[in-house]
């Protein structure tokens, strides 16, 4: 038997499907460029979708970015400063907000705290029972009155080391450190100075009477949340 010759191998390369091995084969020999193409290519997996717990870093910054989301959630708001309050005009009075109308009501709420805070209750319509009425004095009130807040009294300058601020009477609006700004019954906003200035205001009873009082400006120089908790002492008013 005579056996067909084997056809003899040629060395003739593989024709270039792939993009990335035509751009190899330019820049290195044949062989050269069918091993990088081998390696680096063809035989590198692609994860379309990475498993659980194969992205690790990705992981971490999952949690990192989870906590950082959560403590900005979490923390209170840092305070504005003087500066920005003055730039948002937080304490600047529209033109259409300084009405006096707006203010007397805001006066009848402080006149109903103020019978709160001197221990007097007005009858509610229906009911015929009242409280007794206390009486009013310095050493039993005297520290309640000091600690009040002044938000919604109508004060009249009674006495004041600027002779041309006496007699302005108005709603206080703002309880500053040194002063009051109130809004008179012409629509008009004012700064009284406390320094030297005595105040005049009135609690409305039960049965339309009423309680005078006079405020020393020079006793009140603190803001509202300071003046609360704070012990009441007399000063020098040699200025009077």
């Amino acid at each position: 038997m005579t056996s067909s010759p084997r056809p003899l191998a040629t060395s003739t390369p593989a024709p270039i499907s792939h993009p990335a091995h035509a751009l190899l084969s330019r820049a290195h020999s044949p062989d050269t460029s069918a091993r990088i193409f081998t390696d680096k290519i063809k035989n590198k997996p692609l994860l379309l979708e990475p498993t659980a717990g194969s992205d690790k870093r990705a992981l971490r910054r999952h949690i990192r970015l989870h906590k950082k989301e959560y403590y900005l959630r979490k923390r209170k708001p840092r305070p504005l400063s003087a500066k920005e309050k003055r730039a948002l005009g937080v304490f600047k009075l529209q033109k259409e907000e300084i009405k006096y109308d707006i203010y007397k009501n805001l006066h009848d709420l402080w006149n109903g705290y103020m019978l709160e805070v001197l221990g007097f209750t007005s009858a509610k319509e229906g009911d015929a029972t009242t409280k007794r009425i206390p009486t009013v004095t310095a050493q039993s009130h005297g520290s309640l009155l000091a600690s009040a807040d002044f938000h919604g009294a109508e004060i009249e300058v009674v006495r004041c080391g600027d002779a041309g601020k006496v007699g302005i009477k108005g709603v206080v609006v703002r309880d500053t450190k040194f002063t009051f700004v109130v809004v008179t019954a012409k629509d008009e906003v004012k700064t009284l100075p406390k320094r030297d200035t005595v105040f005049k205001y009135e609690v409305v009873l039960p049965g339309e009477k009423k309680l005078v009082f006079e405020v020393h400006g020079n006793q009140f120089e603190f803001r509202p949340v300071d003046r609360a908790n704070r012990k009441f002492k007399w000063k020098l008013m040699d200025y009077l």
